[in-house]
């Protein structure tokens, strides 16, 4: 659709408020809730399929036709991804998909991140499964569950001295450096080092996610992987990054 068909088509809903209209413009924007959900690193709870997780998506779409307003010159994609994305989790959470024992299991393996941080400087499998008490076996599946739990995206944040930034401010795009996205020199300086600190595989498997824009899928075209692994990598990226941010906001 282009620019002229998109602004005649929410000139007459704004209008009308034509039930026709409105459908017409879900139909023709149903295909940014499979964008969404497949920037999401989320493997469907027990009883869902991934036609469920779309699903819940179409709720966040109909909520953002419905208050979507482009009279104020927002591009309506970037106001509808936070709320299919919003829609989505709040349905996940009503089905418990993330038990209580997979949140504890990610809550030592973030606890055991910081301390062989913190002790060693640096970050190595064979020395969190030491540290976690755990067979290798077991410890791989602790990285699966984190993958789950991390359903990351732009908008997700990470915690600084002065507050919190998106993690789309660490990865640099085409406009602009991750340093001239935020304020505080400080800030800016722990976010580059961070992101260094990273193994290569997590910090390329980050970059082509935020940076490239690839689903998990197109991730796993290009390294020669599975689905389920990038997901692994990537939710060991975030643990990473934020055990490393956090030892660091620890040394201030």
């Amino acid at each position: 659709m282009t620019t002229d068909e998109e602004k005649r088509l929410w000139d007459n809903f704004s209008r009308t408020k034509s039930i026709a209209i409105r459908d017409e413009i879900v139909r023709r924007y149903l295909p940014l809730i499979k964008y969404v959900v497949g920037r999401m690193s989320v493997t469907p709870p027990q009883g869902l399929d991934y036609e469920d997780i779309l699903s819940f998506g179409v709720f966040g779409l109909l909520d953002a036709v419905d208050k979507f307003d482009p009279s104020k010159g927002f591009v309506f994609q970037t106001y509808a991804i936070p709320r299919i994305r919003g829609a989505i989790l709040d349905e996940l959470r009503k089905c418990d998909w993330f038990s209580r024992t997979g949140r504890e299991k990610v809550q030592r393996l973030n606890k055991a991140m910081e301390k062989v941080l913190r002790d060693k400087g640096e970050l190595k499998d064979e020395w969190l499964i030491s540290e976690l008490g755990i067979t290798e076996e077991e410890y791989y599946e602790t990285q699966e569950l984190a993958s789950r739990g991390y359903i990351t995206s732009l908008d997700d944040t990470n915690p600084l001295d002065d507050g919190e930034v998106p993690i789309e401010a660490t990865i640099a795009d085409d406009r602009e450096t991750a340093a001239d996205r935020l304020d505080d020199e400080s800030d800016k300086q722990q976010l580059i080092e961070a992101l260094q600190e990273l193994p290569e595989r997590e910090r390329n498997m980050l970059s082509l996610y935020y940076y490239d824009g690839l689903t998990l899928k197109e991730i796993g075209q290009v390294l020669g992987v599975s689905e389920s692994r990038v997901s692994q990598i990537h939710g060991k990226g975030i643990s990473m990054l934020r055990a490393i941010l956090k030892a660091k906001m620890n040394e201030l």
